[in-house]
Protein backbone atom coordinates (compact mmCIF):
# COMPACT_ATOMS: atom_id res chain seq x y z
CA UNK A 1 0.00 0.00 0.00
CA UNK A 2 1.24 3.50 -0.80
CA UNK A 3 2.16 6.07 1.83
CA UNK A 4 -1.09 7.87 1.05
CA UNK A 5 -2.96 4.63 1.60
CA UNK A 6 -1.71 4.35 5.17
CA UNK A 7 -2.62 7.89 6.21
CA UNK A 8 -5.96 9.09 7.55
CA UNK A 9 -7.28 12.48 8.61
CA UNK A 10 -9.57 12.64 11.64
CA UNK A 11 -11.81 15.71 11.79
CA UNK A 12 -14.82 16.81 13.78
CA UNK A 13 -16.24 19.89 15.43
CA UNK A 14 -12.96 20.01 17.35
CA UNK A 15 -11.41 21.08 14.04
CA UNK A 16 -13.18 24.47 14.12
CA UNK A 17 -12.60 27.40 16.47
CA UNK A 18 -15.67 28.30 18.51
CA UNK A 19 -17.63 25.25 17.41
CA UNK A 20 -18.65 24.25 20.94
CA UNK A 21 -16.41 21.21 21.22
CA UNK A 22 -17.37 18.92 24.09
CA UNK A 23 -15.43 16.40 26.15
CA UNK A 24 -17.43 13.68 24.42
CA UNK A 25 -16.25 14.88 21.00
CA UNK A 26 -12.62 14.53 22.05
CA UNK A 27 -13.17 11.16 23.69
CA UNK A 28 -14.92 9.79 20.59
CA UNK A 29 -12.07 11.16 18.47
CA UNK A 30 -9.53 9.23 20.54
CA UNK A 31 -11.48 5.98 20.12
CA UNK A 32 -11.48 6.40 16.34
CA UNK A 33 -7.75 7.23 16.38
CA UNK A 34 -7.09 3.95 18.22
CA UNK A 35 -9.13 2.02 15.65
CA UNK A 36 -7.14 3.53 12.80
CA UNK A 37 -3.82 2.80 14.51
CA UNK A 38 -4.85 -0.81 15.10
CA UNK A 39 -5.29 -1.18 11.35
CA UNK A 40 -1.85 0.26 10.62
CA UNK A 41 -2.94 3.75 9.65
CA UNK A 42 -1.07 6.91 10.58
CA UNK A 43 -3.85 9.22 11.81
CA UNK A 44 -3.49 13.00 11.70
CA UNK A 45 -5.96 15.05 13.75
CA UNK A 46 -7.39 18.28 12.38
CA UNK A 47 -7.47 20.42 15.50
CA UNK A 48 -8.60 24.01 16.05
CA UNK A 49 -5.83 26.31 17.34
CA UNK A 50 -7.78 26.91 20.56
CA UNK A 51 -7.44 23.19 21.35
CA UNK A 52 -3.68 22.95 20.87
CA UNK A 53 -1.20 21.55 18.39
CA UNK A 54 -2.41 19.58 15.42
CA UNK A 55 -3.04 19.73 11.70
CA UNK A 56 -5.14 22.74 10.70
CA UNK A 57 -8.09 21.59 8.62
CA UNK A 58 -7.61 24.32 6.00
CA UNK A 59 -3.92 23.39 5.66
CA UNK A 60 -4.44 19.63 5.34
CA UNK A 61 -3.65 18.40 1.84
CA UNK A 62 -6.40 16.00 0.72
CA UNK A 63 -3.92 14.23 -1.57
CA UNK A 64 -1.99 13.08 1.53
CA UNK A 65 -4.86 10.99 2.85
CA UNK A 66 -6.64 7.86 1.69
CA UNK A 67 -9.26 8.19 4.40
CA UNK A 68 -10.99 11.22 5.93
CA UNK A 69 -13.14 10.63 9.00
CA UNK A 70 -15.60 13.06 10.54
CA UNK A 71 -16.28 12.09 14.17
CA UNK A 72 -19.08 12.89 16.60
CA UNK A 73 -21.82 15.46 16.75
CA UNK A 74 -24.56 16.67 14.43
CA UNK A 75 -23.98 16.59 10.67
CA UNK A 76 -26.32 18.52 8.39
CA UNK A 77 -26.30 20.07 4.91
CA UNK A 78 -24.67 23.34 6.04
CA UNK A 79 -21.63 25.40 5.06
CA UNK A 80 -19.05 23.83 7.41
CA UNK A 81 -20.06 20.32 6.45
CA UNK A 82 -20.02 21.30 2.76
CA UNK A 83 -16.48 22.68 3.07
CA UNK A 84 -15.24 19.45 4.64
CA UNK A 85 -16.98 17.26 2.08
CA UNK A 86 -15.78 19.37 -0.84
CA UNK A 87 -12.19 19.53 0.36
CA UNK A 88 -11.92 15.77 0.91
CA UNK A 89 -14.26 14.70 -1.86
CA UNK A 90 -11.63 12.40 -3.45
CA UNK A 91 -10.84 10.62 -0.17
CA UNK A 92 -12.73 7.64 1.21
CA UNK A 93 -14.95 9.56 3.65
CA UNK A 94 -16.35 7.89 6.77
CA UNK A 95 -18.81 9.37 9.25
CA UNK A 96 -18.61 7.99 12.79
CA UNK A 97 -20.81 8.72 15.82
CA UNK A 98 -22.79 11.39 14.01
CA UNK A 99 -26.39 12.51 14.45
CA UNK A 100 -28.09 13.05 11.10
CA UNK A 101 -31.56 14.60 11.54
CA UNK A 102 -32.09 14.91 7.76
CA UNK A 103 -33.35 11.63 6.24
CA UNK A 104 -30.55 9.64 4.60
CA UNK A 105 -32.50 9.45 1.37
CA UNK A 106 -32.03 13.21 1.17
CA UNK A 107 -28.54 13.64 2.68
CA UNK A 108 -25.98 10.85 3.04
CA UNK A 109 -22.61 12.06 1.68
CA UNK A 110 -20.41 9.33 3.22
CA UNK A 111 -18.80 6.31 1.64
CA UNK A 112 -19.42 4.59 4.97
CA UNK A 113 -21.70 5.96 7.67
CA UNK A 114 -21.58 4.53 11.19
CA UNK A 115 -24.07 6.97 12.60
CA UNK A 116 -24.98 7.52 16.22
CA UNK A 117 -28.54 8.18 15.08
CA UNK A 118 -30.39 8.65 11.82
CA UNK A 119 -33.67 7.55 10.31
CA UNK A 120 -31.94 4.24 9.54
CA UNK A 121 -30.29 3.23 12.82
CA UNK A 122 -29.36 4.25 16.35
CA UNK A 123 -26.09 3.05 17.91
CA UNK A 124 -24.54 3.53 21.36
CA UNK A 125 -22.30 6.57 21.53
CA UNK A 126 -18.67 5.73 20.76
CA UNK A 127 -17.48 7.16 24.09
CA UNK A 128 -18.67 3.96 25.79
CA UNK A 129 -15.37 2.51 24.55
CA UNK A 130 -13.26 5.44 25.73
CA UNK A 131 -10.37 4.52 28.00
CA UNK A 132 -9.90 7.99 29.50
CA UNK A 133 -9.12 7.56 33.21
CA UNK A 134 -11.24 9.01 35.97
CA UNK A 135 -9.53 11.74 38.00
CA UNK A 136 -10.22 12.80 41.59
CA UNK A 137 -13.20 15.06 42.17
CA UNK A 138 -11.94 17.86 44.41
CA UNK A 139 -14.12 20.39 46.16
CA UNK A 140 -12.62 23.87 46.42
CA UNK A 141 -14.33 25.75 49.22
CA UNK A 142 -12.75 29.17 49.78
CA UNK A 143 -13.62 31.88 52.27
CA UNK A 144 -14.38 35.36 50.96
CA UNK A 145 -11.95 38.23 51.55
CA UNK A 146 -12.09 39.75 55.03
CA UNK A 147 -9.95 42.18 56.98
CA UNK A 148 -7.99 39.76 59.17
CA UNK A 149 -7.49 37.15 56.46
CA UNK A 150 -4.64 36.87 53.98
CA UNK A 151 -6.95 35.21 51.48
CA UNK A 152 -5.07 36.23 48.33
CA UNK A 153 -1.90 34.46 49.49
CA UNK A 154 -3.78 31.34 50.52
CA UNK A 155 -5.84 31.21 47.32
CA UNK A 156 -2.75 31.64 45.13
CA UNK A 157 -1.01 28.71 46.83
CA UNK A 158 -4.12 26.53 46.61
CA UNK A 159 -4.63 27.24 42.91
CA UNK A 160 -0.95 26.57 42.17
CA UNK A 161 -1.27 23.24 43.96
CA UNK A 162 -4.39 22.29 41.99
CA UNK A 163 -2.73 23.31 38.73
CA UNK A 164 -0.10 20.63 39.35
CA UNK A 165 -2.60 17.79 39.65
CA UNK A 166 -5.16 16.34 37.28
CA UNK A 167 -8.52 16.73 38.99
CA UNK A 168 -12.11 17.75 38.41
CA UNK A 169 -12.27 20.82 40.66
CA UNK A 170 -15.73 21.78 41.89
CA UNK A 171 -16.12 25.25 43.47
CA UNK A 172 -18.35 24.94 46.54
CA UNK A 173 -19.86 27.94 48.31
CA UNK A 174 -21.24 27.39 51.83
CA UNK A 175 -23.00 30.77 52.09
CA UNK A 176 -26.80 31.01 52.15
CA UNK A 177 -29.17 32.22 50.85
CA UNK A 178 -27.05 33.87 48.14
CA UNK A 179 -24.84 31.01 46.98
CA UNK A 180 -22.41 31.35 44.07
CA UNK A 181 -23.03 27.74 43.04
CA UNK A 182 -26.80 27.92 43.12
CA UNK A 183 -27.10 25.75 46.24
CA UNK A 184 -30.26 26.58 48.19
CA UNK A 185 -30.12 24.72 51.49
CA UNK A 186 -27.69 23.42 54.08
CA UNK A 187 -28.56 19.89 52.98
CA UNK A 188 -27.49 20.69 49.43
CA UNK A 189 -24.18 22.21 50.61
CA UNK A 190 -23.38 19.23 52.80
CA UNK A 191 -24.43 16.71 50.15
CA UNK A 192 -22.06 18.22 47.61
CA UNK A 193 -19.13 18.25 50.06
CA UNK A 194 -19.91 14.66 51.05
CA UNK A 195 -19.55 13.41 47.48
CA UNK A 196 -16.06 14.79 46.89
CA UNK A 197 -12.95 12.60 46.90
CA UNK A 198 -11.28 15.36 48.88
CA UNK A 199 -11.90 19.00 49.72
CA UNK A 200 -9.44 21.89 49.71
CA UNK A 201 -10.77 24.65 51.91
CA UNK A 202 -10.07 27.84 53.81
CA UNK A 203 -13.47 27.73 55.54
CA UNK A 204 -14.21 26.27 58.95
CA UNK A 205 -17.39 24.58 57.81
CA UNK A 206 -15.73 23.44 54.62
CA UNK A 207 -13.39 21.56 56.96
CA UNK A 208 -16.01 20.37 59.42
CA UNK A 209 -18.76 19.27 57.02
CA UNK A 210 -16.24 17.37 54.91
CA UNK A 211 -14.75 15.49 57.85
CA UNK A 212 -18.25 14.89 59.25
CA UNK A 213 -18.95 12.89 56.10
CA UNK A 214 -15.61 11.08 56.05
CA UNK A 215 -14.09 13.24 53.29
CA UNK A 216 -10.42 14.19 53.80
CA UNK A 217 -9.55 17.90 53.63
CA UNK A 218 -6.54 20.06 52.95
CA UNK A 219 -7.41 22.90 55.32
CA UNK A 220 -5.71 26.31 55.21
CA UNK A 221 -6.23 28.97 57.87
CA UNK A 222 -5.94 32.38 56.21
CA UNK A 223 -5.18 34.30 59.43
CA UNK A 224 -1.62 34.86 60.61
CA UNK A 225 -0.77 32.43 63.37
CA UNK A 226 -3.95 30.46 62.72
CA UNK A 227 -7.44 31.03 64.06
CA UNK A 228 -10.67 29.03 64.06
CA UNK A 229 -9.82 26.69 61.16
CA UNK A 230 -6.46 25.69 62.64
CA UNK A 231 -7.89 25.40 66.16
CA UNK A 232 -10.73 23.20 64.98
CA UNK A 233 -8.48 20.89 62.95
CA UNK A 234 -6.05 20.58 65.86
CA UNK A 235 -8.86 19.86 68.30
CA UNK A 236 -10.18 17.15 66.01
CA UNK A 237 -6.74 15.66 65.45
CA UNK A 238 -6.77 16.29 61.69
CA UNK A 239 -3.16 16.61 60.43
CA UNK A 240 -3.60 18.16 56.96
CA UNK A 241 -3.96 21.75 58.16
CA UNK A 242 -1.80 24.78 57.39
CA UNK A 243 -1.63 28.43 58.31
CA UNK A 244 -1.03 31.15 55.77
CA UNK A 245 2.34 31.89 57.44
CA UNK A 246 3.92 28.58 56.45
CA UNK A 247 2.32 27.80 53.12
CA UNK A 248 4.43 25.85 50.69
CA UNK A 249 3.04 24.42 47.46
CA UNK A 250 5.16 21.30 47.91
CA UNK A 251 3.76 20.73 51.40
CA UNK A 252 0.25 21.30 50.14
CA UNK A 253 0.85 18.77 47.36
CA UNK A 254 2.09 16.19 49.86
CA UNK A 255 -1.06 16.73 51.94
CA UNK A 256 -3.25 16.56 48.82
CA UNK A 257 -1.73 13.23 47.80
CA UNK A 258 -2.12 11.84 51.32
CA UNK A 259 -5.76 12.92 51.39
CA UNK A 260 -6.43 10.63 48.42
CA UNK A 261 -5.15 7.60 50.37
CA UNK A 262 -7.19 5.00 52.22
CA UNK A 263 -5.34 5.99 55.39
CA UNK A 264 -6.66 9.55 55.12
CA UNK A 265 -10.23 8.39 54.52
CA UNK A 266 -10.06 6.09 57.54
CA UNK A 267 -8.72 8.97 59.62
CA UNK A 268 -11.57 11.23 58.49
CA UNK A 269 -14.14 8.59 59.41
CA UNK A 270 -12.53 8.10 62.83
CA UNK A 271 -12.69 11.85 63.43
CA UNK A 272 -16.35 11.96 62.39
CA UNK A 273 -17.17 9.31 64.98
CA UNK A 274 -15.09 10.75 67.82
CA UNK A 275 -16.25 14.33 67.19
CA UNK A 276 -19.90 13.23 67.24
CA UNK A 277 -19.39 11.64 70.66
CA UNK A 278 -17.78 14.83 71.98
CA UNK A 279 -20.63 16.97 70.64
CA UNK A 280 -23.11 14.67 72.38
CA UNK A 281 -21.34 15.58 75.62
CA UNK A 282 -21.76 19.26 74.72
CA UNK A 283 -25.46 18.57 74.24
CA UNK A 284 -25.74 17.01 77.69
CA UNK A 285 -24.05 20.04 79.24
CA UNK A 286 -26.43 22.33 77.35
CA UNK A 287 -29.49 20.46 78.60
CA UNK A 288 -28.20 20.67 82.17
CA UNK A 289 -27.71 24.42 81.73
CA UNK A 290 -31.23 25.11 80.50
CA UNK A 291 -32.66 23.16 83.40
CA UNK A 292 -31.41 25.99 85.69
CA UNK A 293 -32.19 28.89 83.37
CA UNK A 294 -35.25 30.26 85.17
CA UNK A 295 -33.26 33.04 86.91
CA UNK A 296 -30.85 35.35 85.00
CA UNK A 297 -27.20 34.89 85.89
CA UNK A 298 -25.01 37.46 87.63
CA UNK A 299 -23.68 38.79 84.32
CA UNK A 300 -26.99 40.38 83.32
CA UNK A 301 -25.80 43.82 84.51
CA UNK A 302 -22.55 43.40 82.53
CA UNK A 303 -24.56 42.70 79.43
CA UNK A 304 -26.69 45.78 79.95
CA UNK A 305 -23.61 47.98 80.44
CA UNK A 306 -22.01 46.50 77.30
CA UNK A 307 -25.07 47.28 75.19
CA UNK A 308 -25.21 50.84 76.56
CA UNK A 309 -21.56 51.38 75.61
CA UNK A 310 -22.74 51.17 71.99
CA UNK A 311 -25.61 53.53 72.64
CA UNK A 312 -28.11 50.69 72.57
Amino acid sequence: MTARGKRALVAGWFSYDGAGTTAGDLMARDVVISWLAEEGYQPDVALAPELGAGVRLDDANPDDYAIAVFVCGPFLPRVYEARFLGRFARCFVIGVDLSLPVPLAVFDPFDVLLERDSDRDVRPDVTFLSTHPLVPVVGMCLVENYEEGRTHEANAAIREMLNRRSAAVVPIDTRLPKNDGGLRTSDEVQSLLARMDLVVTTRLHGTVLSLKNGVPVVAVDVESGGAKVKKQADALGWPAVFTVDDLSVDRLLAAYDWCLSEEARRKALEIATSASLRVEETGRTFREAIATAAVPGPRSLDRERFAKSFGL
